[in-house]
C-alpha cells in the first residue's frame, strides 16, 4: 500500500541518504523547482546526504553545469551519479567495440566521449559511420521530437551485423518544460523489440546504483539499504529500480504520471492506486511534487 505524504519532512528523519532523480523532480528541463530545492536544502541541514541519481547521458561535470544553468544551488545536493558516467565506463572497457556509431545531439552529448580517469588501459573509441561500426552508442535520438520508428532501417542493418547498442539513458520520455521528448531508452527498446541487443546502465538497472553507493562512500557513508530513500517521477525507472535494490521509494506523481494519477497539488488516491496496481510497481510513498 502506497502512503501519500504532503512533504518530505514527514518521513526524512528515517533516512541517512536520498537518491534523487532530477528531471521532473528537482527541475523541469528548463528551470529549478523551488519547493524541491528547499526540501533538499532542509534535509541536508538536518545531516542527510543527497546523491542526485540521473539518467542523463552527460558526465557528472556536465550535469553540474546544467544544474547551475537551471538555478539549482549546490547546497541542495552532495554528489551526482549519472547513467552517462556508468555507460561511459562500460564503453571505455570495450562493451560495444572500439569503432562506434553515435546517436544523439552533438551539442548536448559530445562530452560523452571525453576521457575517463577511473578506467585503467581504456579502449580507444572512435566514432565512425554505421557501415564501419562494431557497436552503437546511443545518448538519445537525433531529433527528440521525431518518432523513434524512423530509425528502423538503420536498426535493421545494425541487427543483421550483430551490433550491440549501448544505451546511456534508459528513460523513454521526458517533459522539457511543457514539451514531451523521446529519450535514448525509446530507441534501445525499439532495437531490442527488433531483435537487437541493448545494454542499459541507468535506472532501473543495477550499475547506476552501484555508482550512487560509491558516491556515498566518498563521504565515508555506507548506510544500510533501509536507510536510503529513492525519489523520482518515473515508475518504471526510479521506483522499479528502488524496488530492485530493496530500498524505499517516494513517487513524485506530478511528473510523468500526472495524468494517470490525476495529480494537481496531490495525487487522487483512487487513481494512484489503480495506476500502480496496473503497472504492478508499488512505491513506498507518493507525493504530488517534491516539497
Amino acid at each position: 500500500m502506497t502512503r501519500i505524504i504532503t512533504s518530505l519532512s514527514e518521513i526524512s528523519d528515517r533516512y541517512q541518504a536520498l537518491f534523487v532523480d532530477l528531471w521532473g523532480c528537482v527541475h523541469d528541463g528548463v528551470r529549478a523547482l523551488p519547493e524541491a530545492v528547499a526540501a533538499l536544502q532542509a534535509y541536508r541541514r538536518g545531516g542527510g546526504t543527497v546523491i542526485l541519481v540521473t539518467n542523463s547521458p552527460k558526465p557528472r561535470a556536465g550535469v553540474r553545469t546544467q544544474l547551475a544553468q537551471f538555478g539549482v544551488p549546490e547546497d541542495a545536493w552532495d554528489s551526482i551519479a549519472t547513467s552517462g558516467d556508468s555507460a561511459r565506463a562500460a564503453m571505455f572497457r570495450g562493451a560495444v567495440g572500439s569503432k562506434v556509431w553515435f546517436m544523439g545531439e552533438e551539442a548536448r552529448d559530445a562530452g560523452f566521449f571525453e576521457p575517463i580517469k577511473v578506467i585503467d588501459d581504456p579502449v580507444p573509441v572512435t566514432r565512425v559511420a554505421l557501415e564501419e561500426a562494431e557497436g552503437i552508442v546511443c545518448c538519445g535520438p537525433f531529433d527528440p521530437l521525431a518518432d523513434p520508428a524512423l530509425n528502423r532501417p538503420q536498426f535493421l542493418y545494425a541487427k543483421q551485423k550483430g551490433l550491440k547498442l549501448l544505451c546511456a539513458n534508459p528513460d523513454i520520455v521526458v517533459d522539457r518544460g511543457g514539451v514531451r521528448e523521446w529519450c535514448a531508452g525509446a530507441l534501445a527498446r525499439l532495437y531490442a523489440e527488433m531483435g537487437g541487443t541493448s545494454l542499459y546502465f541507468g535506472k532501473p538497472h543495477p550499475p547506476i546504483y552501484d555508482l550512487a553507493r560509491r558516491r556515498l562512500a566518498e563521504f565515508g557513508q555506507v548506510p544500510a539499504d533501509s536507510a536510503i530513500l529513492a525519489i523520482g517521477d518515473g515508475l518504471h525507472t526510479d521506483i522499479q529500480g528502488a524496488m530492485g535494490e530493496d530500498i524505499d521509494s517516494l513517487f513524485v506523481t506530478g511528473g510523468l504520471a500526472a495524468a494517470e494519477t490525476k495529480t494537481t497539488h496531490q495525487p487522487d488516491p483512487e487513481a494512484l492506486s489503480a495506476y500502480v496496481a496496473a503497472q504492478m510497481i508499488t512505491p513506498s510513498f507518493a507525493i504530488g511534487q517534491l516539497r
